[in-house]
């Protein structure tokens, strides 16, 4: 590993100075520390943040506010966030192993980098680990690729979990920086990889995720469907995250994302409204995956993730519909 500086915040003002002074920020580093010993991130100087106090989750009028620093384990944990939004929890818990969720925070969570071996690998082309060196994984083994999303960059996927749900849910990602607080849908937070990969989101220079913002509930059924390789920790294939509401018989409220199929986590609202005021059925799924997928593209070892995410939208949607 690189040498380095570590310097502590000790709020958040004294951390954007840091980062104006061009630190780069650590919390609980379960992936951040990976790669500076793999010497695919290399900083000179790090801030953690550990003590800036944005560790608090507070409910209000307008939802409940996660602090960025909420460990991923007392999120699921919370009584409020199991009660009202049960998405979150279900798919933190889907997401790592217990050691991880104890150290792993919510900003740190939504800032993670893909699981790309090429991209951990410092000996093959990565255009998001090198810019303009190419991509191995379009002609190497790309199992766990993306199918939306991608480009001639990359086709490297996002592997998270707590994102998916927080799309289906809603979210909003609170920041602050230079120019002051910014809240960023967080359909807007993730970036695809277009011709420039190695920027995962839209976080300025300088910037620092302070909390996600969770809209009230909805009431509606929530389910998290993570298909992977074993039952243990592991990165999904594909996942469902759905929050369903019925109203005689009909789907009368439709919220989808998807994980491990984009580059980003996925949602395509085209395929809700599609659903919305219908009787479920299977050909109904059928027709949703179908348009889902219409533009999903394989590059050889991953194109199973195609069938794969219509069965698993379709299981998703019977079981949310059945109540």
């Amino acid at each position: 590993m690189k040498s380095f500086t570590l310097d502590h915040a000790t709020d958040t003002d004294s951390a954007l100075s840091a980062l104006r002074g061009g630190a780069t920020t650590i919390a609980g580093g379960t992936n951040l520390v990976d790669l500076m010993k793999l010497q695919v991130e290399t900083p000179d100087r790090l801030v953690s943040i550990r003590r800036t106090g944005l560790d608090t989750i507070v409910e209000d009028q307008d939802g409940l506010r996660v602090g960025a620093l909420v460990t991923n384990a007392d999120c699921a944990a919370d009584q409020r966030v199991r009660t009202s939004w049960p998405l979150l929890a279900k798919a933190i818990l889907a997401g790592a192993s217990p050691q991880l969720r104890n150290r792993a925070t919510t900003g740190g969570n939504l800032c993670q980098r893909t699981r790309c071996g090429y991209f951990y690998d410092t000996s093959q082309a990565c255009n998001k680990r090198e810019p303009g060196s190419g991509c191995a994984a379009r002609d190497g083994f790309n199992r766990i690729h993306a199918v939306l999303g991608t480009s001639e960059a990359c086709i490297a996927t996002y592997p998270g979990d707590m994102a998916v749900a927080m799309l289906a849910l809603d979210a909003v990602v609170l920041t602050q920086g230079p120019n002051g607080a910014r809240e960023i849908p967080i359909a807007e937070f993730h970036r695809m990889p277009g011709e420039d990969p190695s920027r995962d989101n839209t976080l300025k220079p300088g910037e620092l995720i302070t909390a996600v913002r969770l809209p009230a509930p909805t009431g509606g059924v929530q389910i998290y469907r993570k298909v992977r390789d074993r039952a243990s920790y592991a990165f999904a294939l594909v996942s469902v995250a759905a929050d369903v509401s019925m109203e005689g018989g009909r789907i009368a409220r439709c919220s989808l994302a998807f994980g491990s199929l984009g580059t980003v986590p996925w949602r395509d609202r085209a395929v809700e409204e599609l659903l919305v005021g219908e009787t479920p059925s299977p050909a109904l799924y059928t027709k949703a995956a179908d348009l889902l997928l219409k533009d999903a593209r394989g590059f050889g070892h991953n194109d199973f993730k195609i069938p794969l995410a219509a069965r698993a939208l379709a299981a998703t949607l019977h079981e949310a519909t059945q109540g």
